[in-house]
């Protein structure tokens, strides 16, 4: 059975897996599912929606899955928060569950989540919005602040106190500084700062960490010269590097495919 405090209060509704510890205070909604070796610190409200991986540790007065903070819900929404395996969110994080119920036809499969996936790290007071999707690995560092409908890809760190816009887009590995407002999307590998916000290089150390190649990284080094230094727009410039040999790099094609998707548009220099 779960080991429970007496003062948690607990729906009997809820799923909790069997070795699934609950701290003093814990309040935990019925619309729950909570996997085997989590840990629920003091004073966590676990809401409704809520569907917890397995390990995650949830520390003291955060909250997952509140209802979202969107004039656009009614309440009556059957909406999530899905958290992969493994993750840890620190004390204040609030994650608040998605807006709306909606029907993706194209897959045939319903999209009413916010997610978080495998293995991050979500710090004290960081705010995750409704409609967000977080890729694996992903550091969010302390006061990090996101709007909704904010997609992060794998690997991404962001600085503390960022202030991220709604339908913004970060690309994987990826590493913005810390008290950025993000207004444009960041370009995947890219590292991202200063007070105006400026491309400053691309994420040698994150590339290295993660088994890159040398040549795979001069690659990417080279094709961020071609969009940001070769005096072209980024239209043009992506025309020119999608037809160079490096563009049959996978990260140098991915790098073209997110630039050509983007609709907030990437930062400059």
């Amino acid at each position: 059975m779960p080991t429970i405090h007496s003062t948690a209060i607990i729906d009997p509704h809820a799923k909790l897996a069997n070795d699934v510890v609950v701290g003093p205070y814990v309040i935990i909604e019925g619309d729950v599912e909570i996997d085997e070796g989590c840990v629920i610190h003091h004073h966590a409200f676990i809401g409704n929606g809520a569907r917890l991986g397995k390990r995650c540790t949830v520390h003291h007065a955060a909250v997952v899955s509140n209802v979202p903070q969107d004039l656009k819900f009614k309440g009556t929404e059957k909406t999530y928060v899905i958290v992969g395996d493994d993750c840890t969110i620190r004390e204040f994080a609030t994650l608040h569950r998605a807006t709306e119920h909606a029907f993706d036809t194209n897959a045939g499969t319903h999209d009413s989540s916010t997610r978080i996936g495998r293995s991050c790290l979500v710090m004290a007071y960081a705010h995750v919005a409704h409609d967000c999707l977080i890729g694996d690995e992903v550091i969010l560092s302390n006061m990090v602040q996101m709007a909704g409908h904010v997609t992060i890809e794998p690997h991404a760190i962001i600085g503390g106190g960022c202030l991220i816009h709604q339908f913004s887009l970060i690309g994987t590995m990826s590493m913005v500084g810390g008290g950025s407002q993000i207004r444009k999307d960041i370009p995947p590998f890219a590292l991202i700062g200063g007070e105006t916000l400026r491309f400053s290089g691309i994420n040698k150390i994150g590339l290295q960490r993660h088994g890159k190649s040398p040549e795979t990284i001069a690659a990417i080094k080279a094709a961020y010269a071609t969009i940001y230094s070769s005096g072209l727009n980024f239209g043009d410039g992506i025309k020119k590097l999608s037809n160079e040999p490096t563009a049959s790099i996978p990260e140098v094609q991915h790098i073209i495919e997110f630039i050509r998707s983007s609709k907030r548009g990437i930062v400059g220099t």
